[in-house]
């Protein structure tokens, strides 16, 4: 037997990979991360959302001002600003000018996340009572201030660990930055079935235990997060100086493009905190409902939408680093096909299975949180869709037009959120909101491209290809609406086990009716599955 070694292992991983391998990569390590997150999420609601509704309310609203700081700070806004001055140093040659940038970037945003984190456990008691959570009662409040001053250190772990996976991104690596959101999930569960009974140490009690134990294992998450993300810049003679190196153009390059992207995300997030104040008045569970829906029209897009995105974003601002305009076109046209064809029957078919998909996250489902989620669909599609149009202007290192369009969209969603608020809609009323606001979003980001390309980003071809797909996800959608009348959702499934194979029959089915509609549409998208079946019904017969 051959000796195990590590240091193979990490080489093996961090080798340079191919757009579709990465786009795999990124897609499978997604799904796995969703799927630990719905086992999160499960035992969470399953434990408190119907016994300690206020306790599961403060929780969730906790983490709205650390993620919020992380956002605007760090999250993509680093990324797409980073990455292509970053690529622009390599490509050229001038190694030593990229790792002055990446130790800058990295100090400073150590530096003011860290900053942002104390702020945060020092103002969390306003910030719960007067802006995020004013409709918690008393002990609820109490708890969202306490938990949100143990979550605060977040922004700096994750804003540390961003910097590093961007690095690898930009060189081709994948690996470690697509195992980071599962180490995630892995810390908060371990916070969950562990941490909330209490940590003893040598016979003395560190921690009580309660719904507290699981932002400590918010915080357990985070750090192995930073430790695979480290892990991944093995090989790479990363010259790293704890300086800034204010001189470094690509550094004031980055500081340039930083700013309208940071606000964008904030702008973004801004809608998230809006929408956590008003349904913290509608009641007690409708907060963590509305959050709940939220995540689950999330994970398609990260699934879809993110990582095929951030497996082409590298390759797009390399061809327009070298001045290859057409192949640039060409490329971005592949992801939005490809990034279209698949988001469209995933939201068609979440539509008619929400109330299967609901039972995911909770014994017996909830119709509150199904209702939400089946305003969200169209929200799925638009926001896919959005995580290339955006990249195709950061590409071209426009972080302002994206910032822009952001504003008036997210203001007007702000606007029908509190109008619907007012009018009596409910959570649901939010959700509307949500979807009609990232609609806007999507279609004003796509004309400007295609402005800005005088017609050629876009061509005949693709706005076939694109009605093509619509029509196939309608017959989808019928095939998903017949399906859940034959295989209907009773009062006894109420458990994970009798509701799956009920809901993986609808979905297989339905895109199968997808993909042969695809097939008989001439969508090329639909050819690597038809190719890779026909090599094995061959090689049966053979």
């Amino acid at each position: 037997m051959k000796k195990f070694k590590f240091k193979s292992v990490v080489a093996l991983a961090n080798s340079k990979l191919s757009i579709k391998s990465a786009a795999v990569i990124l897609a499978c390590s997604t799904l796995v991360s969703a799927l630990l997150g719905l086992f999160r999420d499960r035992l969470l609601n399953s434990y408190y959302l119907d016994t300690y509704p206020t306790g599961i309310d403060a929780y969730t609203a906790a983490f709205t001002v650390p993620d919020f700081m992380f956002f605007i700070l760090t999250s993509g806004a680093l990324s797409v600003s980073f990455i292509p001055v970053f690529n622009q140093r390599l490509v050229a040659g001038n190694k030593k000018s990229a790792w002055e940038l990446s130790a800058s970037v990295i100090n400073l945003m150590a530096i003011l996340t860290l900053i942002a984190s104390v702020l945060i456990m020092i103002f969390a008691d306003p910030l719960v009572r007067y802006v995020i959570g004013p409709g918690l009662d008393e002990s609820g409040t109490i708890l969202a201030i306490n938990m949100m001053r143990v979550i605060a250190i977040n922004p700096f772990l994750f804003a540390i660990a961003t910097v590093i996976t961007s690095i690898q991104q930009a060189v081709g690596r994948f690996v470690f930055y697509a195992l980071a959101p599962a180490l995630y999930n892995i810390g908060i569960l371990i916070g969950i079935t562990w941490f909330t009974d209490g940590i003893n140490l040598f016979g003395v009690q560190l921690f009580d235990g309660g719904i507290m134990g699981v932002a400590l294992g918010v915080i357990l998450g985070a750090i192995l997060q930073l430790i695979a993300a480290l892990i991944g810049l093995f090989g790479l003679n990363f010259d790293y100086d704890f300086k800034i190196y204010w001189k470094n153009r690509g550094f004031r390059d980055v500081l340039k493009l930083l700013p309208a992207r940071s606000l964008d995300q904030g702008i973004d997030y801004i809608n998230t905190i809006v929408n956590t104040n008003l349904s913290s008045r509608m009641g007690a569970g409708a907060l963590r409902s509305f959050q709940q829906a939220t995540a689950l029209h999330q994970m398609p897009v990260n699934l879809v939408g993110t990582a095929i995105s951030t497996a082409f974003f590298p390759k797009l601002t390399e061809e327009l680093g070298e001045g290859k305009e057409d192949a640039y076109n060409r490329t971005f046209r592949t992801a939005l096909r490809t990034i279209i064809w698949i988001s469209l029957p995933i939201a068609v078919i979440a539509f008619f299975t929400r109330g299967y998909v609901v039972n995911f996250i909770k014994n017996g489902g909830d119709p509150l949180i199904a209702s939400i989620l089946a305003t969200l669909v169209l929200a799925i599609f638009a926001r896919s869709v959005f995580q290339i149009a955006s990249r195709g202007f950061y590409a071209h290192q426009d972080t302002k037009t994206p910032f822009i369009i952001s504003i008036v969209a997210i203001g007007f969603s702000i606007l029908l959120a509190v109008a619907f608020t007012i009018f009596g809609l409910g959570p649901e009323g939010l959700g509307w909101a949500q979807s009609i606001g990232a609609i806007l979003e999507v279609i004003i980001l796509i004309f400007l491209l295609q402005v800005r390309s005088h017609g050629k980003l876009l061509n005949a071809s693709f706005w076939s290809a694109f009605f093509r797909m619509l029509f196939a996800s309608a017959i989808a959608g019928c095939v998903a609406y017949s399906m859940t009348k034959f295989f209907p959702l009773l009062s006894t499934d109420d458990s994970f086990f009798s509701t799956f194979p009920k809901f993986f029959f609808i979905a297989i089915v339905s895109c199968i009716a997808y993909c042969i509609a695809s097939y008989f549409l001439n969508l090329k998208e639909v050819a690597p599955l038809t190719k890779k079946l026909k090599k094995i019904v061959f090689r049966n017969l053979k």
